[in-house]
C-alpha cells in the first residue's frame, strides 16, 4: 500500500491485481458469495503477499535513491512521507468503525490502542475481534516503515552496506525456523481441535516476523535494480523469462498452499509466493515485457485507489449487502458483489479525493518547506 509511481504501468497493473485478489477472498471468506467464486478466490490471500514484495520494492529504491542522490538518509523526510500517506485514510476509516458500529462487519473491534500502535497483528484473535482485521497487514508494512529506515540508516552510517545481503539471508532463514517453531507448537497443543486454525492464524499467519518474505523480496529486487547495472541489463533482455518463471513458481505455491495450515504450506508457502511474485514484478521492470508497456487508464486508477479500498471495502461490502437483504435479494448473487466491488471503488475515489490528496498536497508543500531551509 505504497505511494503511486510514476512511470511504470506494469506496477498500476500489479497493484490492481492484489487489491482486486484480496478483495475476492474476503469476499469469500467473511460475506455471503456466489459459489463460483470460491475457486477464483481461494488463492487471493496471497494479494497481500503481493503488496508486500512492492512495498519493499518502491520503499527501498526511495530510500536507495537518496543514498545516491545525496550520500546520507533523510530520516525526518522518509517518515513526513509515510505519515502523510498512511495516516488520514487510516484514521478516518478507523474513526467510522468506531463511532458507527452498523458498519462493522464482524462482531466486534479489537482494543482502541492496538489500531493506534499499528501492533493489531501481535496476539490477534480474530474470532473474538474480528472487525477491521485485515488492518493486521497495514501493520506489518507500517512496522517495516519504521524499523528499516532505521537499519539501513546504521548499515550506511557503519560502512556496511556491501554486507546487507548478510542480513536479508539471515532473517530469510529466520523465517523458516520461526514458523516452523509455530507450527509444531500449536499442533502440539491444538492439532485435531478446532482451535488449530485460529491459533495458526493468531501466531503465524498475523506476525510480522512471519510474514518478511514478500518485504525481503521487494528489498533483494530493489537492490539489484539499483546496484547491480549488469542485472538490470540482463532483466531488459529477460523479461518474459522471469514472467514464465514467477507463473511456475506460484503454480507452485498454489498446489502447496491448498491446505494451507498444512506444515510444508506454513514454513514454506509464504516464501514460495512471494518468490514468485517477485519474479512477476521484475517482469514488470523489464522494458521488453508487455507489463512495463502497460498503461491502462483503469488498472491506474484502481492502483490509485487500492489503499483506500483496502481500508474501506469490507466496510462497503457489509452494508451493500445489507441494503440488498433488506428488499429480499439474495445476498449471495452475482449482481450484489459487483454491485459491492463498484461501491468500494466508488467510495475509494471520494476518499482518496477528499482526505487522501489533500494530505499529499500538505505533504509536499511541507517537504519542499525542509528543502528550502537547509
Amino acid at each position: 500500500m505504497t505511494e503511486q509511481h510514476n512511470k511504470i504501468g506494469g506496477l498500476d497493473v500489479l497493484r490492481a491485481f492484489a487489491i482486486l485478489f484480496v478483495f475476492i477472498y474476503h469476499y469469500i471468506v467473511f460475506f455471503e458469495h456466489p459459489l463460483w467464486l470460491e475457486n477464483i478466490g481461494k488463492f487471493g490471500w496471497t494479494g497481500v503477499d503481493l503488496f508486500f514484495v512492492l512495498s519493499g520494492y518502491l520503499i527501498a529504491s526511495q530510500l536507495f535513491d537518496n543514498i545516491r542522490n545525496s550520500n546520507k538518509i533523510n530520516l525526518r523526510v522518509f517518515f513526513i512521507k509515510r505519515i502523510f500517506r498512511i495516516f488520514p485514510a487510516y484514521f478516518f476509516i478507523l474513526t467510522i468503525y468506531f463511532l458507527f458500529p452498523f458498519v462493522r462487519e464482524k462482531e466486534s473491534l479489537a482494543p482502541l490502542w492496538k489500531y493506534l500502535t499499528f501492533t493489531l497483528n501481535l496476539n490477534l484473535n480474530s474470532s473474538l475481534n474480528g472487525t477491521f482485521s485485515h488492518a493486521w497487514s497495514l501493520c506489518v508494512e507500517e512496522q517495516f516503515y519504521l524499523i528499516f529506515p532505521l537499519i539501513l540508516y546504521l548499515i550506511f552510517k557503519l560502512n556496511l552496506f556491501n554486507k546487507s545481503w548478510l542480513l536479508i539471508c539471515f532473517l530469510f532463514i529466520a523465517g523458516f525456523l520461526i514458523r516452523h517453531f509455530w507450527w509444531v507448537r500449536i499442533n502440539e497443543l491444538f492439532g485435531g481441535s478446532g482451535s488449530f486454525k485460529l491459533y495458526w492464524i493468531m501466531r503465524l499467519y498475523f506476525p510480522t516476523y512471519c510474514r518478511l518474505d514478500g518485504l525481503l523480496a521487494g528489498i533483494s529486487i530493489a537492490a539489484l535494480i539499483n546496484y547491480k547495472p549488469n542485472f538490470r541489463l540482463f532483466l531488459n533482455k529477460n523479461g518474459y523469462f522471469f514472467l514464465g518463471l514467477g507463473l511456475l513458481v506460484l503454480f507452485a505455491a498454489y498446489i502447496l498452499c491448498i491446505d494451507e495450515t498444512s506444515y510444508n504450506a506454513s514454513v514454506f508457502g509464504f516464501p514460495l509466493v512471494s518468490i514468485g511474485y517477485g519474479f512477476i514484478v521484475l517482469s514488470a521492470l523489464s522494458v521488453q515485457t508487455f507489463l512495463h508497456k502497460s498503461n491502462y487508464f483503469i488498472t491506474s486508477k484502481i492502483a490509485t485507489y487500492s489503499y483506500s479500498i483496502y481500508l474501506s471495502h469490507k466496510i462497503i461490502i457489509h452494508l451493500v449487502q445489507r441494503y440488498f437483504a433488506n428488499y429480499h435479494i439474495e445476498t449471495d448473487s452475482t449482481w450484489v458483489l459487483l454491485a459491492s466491488f463498484f461501491c468500494s471503488v466508488f467510495v475509494a475515489f471520494l476518499i482518496y479525493n477528499f482526505i487522501e490528496k489533500p494530505f499529499l498536497k500538505i505533504r509536499v508543500h511541507i517537504i519542499n518547506k525542509i528543502n528550502l531551509a537547509r
